[in-house]
């Protein structure tokens, strides 16, 4: 298997938001690795493949990382402007602005790896359809079915289970 690292992002106190740790978590048991117990622990590297990774938002820093492997699959929420419940799409480096200063998108994230390091790893992005985004910590019962169907894809990619 190529190196690959699976990047979840979101914010796990609103509600739906976080769906991308519960996929992190789920992905972890499927492939026999520790979990963190909450959201607010980090997922121990352990140096096996595929390497697990959360945090609230993708940040500039994540190019040095990202230049380091082969695929990376980036794990976030979408909020119902995409027609799919759950949309798997490959992805590619392209530059974009943001009207927030603190957002950057999947493919703005590739760009600087490019730009920086001239790595372009093999990327998909897997979002998951949120439902609701209150202030709780658990998921809609809606998104929790739609995160294992997530895991399950993401197995695919990784050809752990039967294709996409």
């Amino acid at each position: 298997m190529k190196k690959t690292l699976i990047i979840g992002y979101g914010n796990p106190d609103r509600q739906d938001d976080g769906v991308a740790w519960h996929i992190l978590v789920c992905l972890a048991k499927r492939l026999n690795r520790p979990a963190p117990p909450s959201f607010e622990e980090d997922f121990l590297p352990s140096g096996e493949n595929p390497e697990l990774s959360f945090s609230l938002q993708l940040t500039p820093e994540m190019a040095e990382t990202i230049a380091d492997y082969e695929r990376v699959c980036f794990i976030d929420a979408h909020t119902g402007s995409v027609p799919e419940d759950i949309h798997v799409e490959a992805m590619s480096p392209s530059f974009q602005t943001s009207p927030f200063t603190h957002h950057l998108t999947a493919p703005a994230c590739l760009y600087l790896v490019k730009a920086l390091y001239n790595a372009s790893p093999e990327a998909l992005l897997v979002s998951v359809r949120g439902y609701r985004f209150g202030f709780e910590h658990d998921l809609s019962p809606e998104t929790t079915r739609l995160a294992g169907e997530a895991c399950d894809r993401v197995l695919a990619w990784l050809g752990e289970t039967a294709p996409l």
